[in-house]
């Protein structure tokens, strides 16, 4: 619930000799007030820790892999944002094969025009608020190596799993660049909130993901322009004080996966819930553990 969370109120022990008697009084009646009972959420795998500190604040089955599904995309900016001399201006052109995919695949999209010339930057807020599987396409390719767009992407991904590896996510593995996986592509609630809290290193990264929505220019195939707005699907932002991003996540797979992350007073949980039970659930489950995040 969006509600201001309450200071818990501690009691203190107090040493009584053998034999002492403790009557029910003003001093023993709170004793379990210090021990605050951890939620229960209807989502499969869940996960939550201290951004600061890293101490885990909970658990439940933290080191399941489980299908990631839109959540992938947090990895594909990652990537994208550790790329040496990252010029966020550079202008991508949208190619047909960005918006045949989307098509055939039945993928959510930033509506990216085929021709259309397009930021770097553009293309971070299209991949992470409307969850543009043609953003994660562009980027790929934009951002792969190879001689043909097969090689580009494939050599992108490669640098997906490359980063895993590096940040010590022993359970993640891709195989697609926005979770549309072919054979593999998961992760866990544990690794998710690792590769979320590295990822909010970065400012843009940071900015782009707390985003509740954008109206961005673009440059069109005649040199012309047009405006593309984009709404970002994660609702706990403007819904749950504090909320700062990070990603949705859904398919027939995944069910329903939300990355989120919160601060209040200078203290900032992360964590992720997966394989919830459909949009309201996933949102309701982020909210009990942040709430809860918040009172330990």
């Amino acid at each position: 619930m969006n509600t201001d969370i309450e200071a818990v109120l501690r009691v203190t022990g107090v040493a009584v000799t053998a034999g002492a008697v403790l009557t029910a009084g003003p001093l023993s009646a709170p004793a379990q007030a210090d021990t605050l009972k951890a939620p229960t959420i209807v989502a499969k795998g869940g996960f939550m820790m201290n951004n600061g500190t890293g101490k885990t604040l909970f658990a439940k089955a933290a080191d399941r892999r489980l299908p990631t599904g839109s959540t992938t995309k947090i990895m594909t900016a990652r990537v994208v944002l550790a790329e040496k001399n990252l010029n966020l201006d550079a202008k991508v052109t949208i190619q047909k094969a960005y918006s045949d995919y989307i098509v055939s695949k039945t993928a959510s999209s930033a509506r990216l025009i085929v021709g259309d010339k397009v930021t770097v930057r553009q293309l971070l807020y299209g991949l992470m608020l409307p969850s543009g599987c043609d953003a994660a396409y562009a980027l790929a390719d934009k951002f792969g190596s190879g001689s043909t767009r097969a090689k580009r992407v494939k050599s992108f991904i490669g640098k997906m799993n490359a980063t895993a590896r590096s940040l010590g996510l022993r359970n993640t593995h891709f195989d697609s660049f926005d979770g549309i996986g072919i054979t593999s592509n998961y992760s866990t609630p544990r690794d998710l909130t690792k590769l979320a809290s590295n990822a909010m290193k970065y400012p843009t990264f940071r900015t782009v993901v707390k985003t509740k929505s954008t109206k961005q220019k673009v440059t069109t195939r005649n040199n012309g322009y047009r405006y593309m707005s984009w709404t970002n699907t994660n609702t706990l932002l403007g819904s749950y004080s504090g909320a700062i991003g990070v990603k949705t996540g859904s398919g027939p797979e995944a069910k329903y996966c939300l990355v989120y992350a919160a601060t209040r007073g200078g203290r900032t949980v992360i964590g992720a819930v997966l394989a919830s039970s459909s949009q309201a659930q996933r949102a309701t489950d982020a909210k009990r553990l942040m709430d809860y995040g918040f009172k330990k």
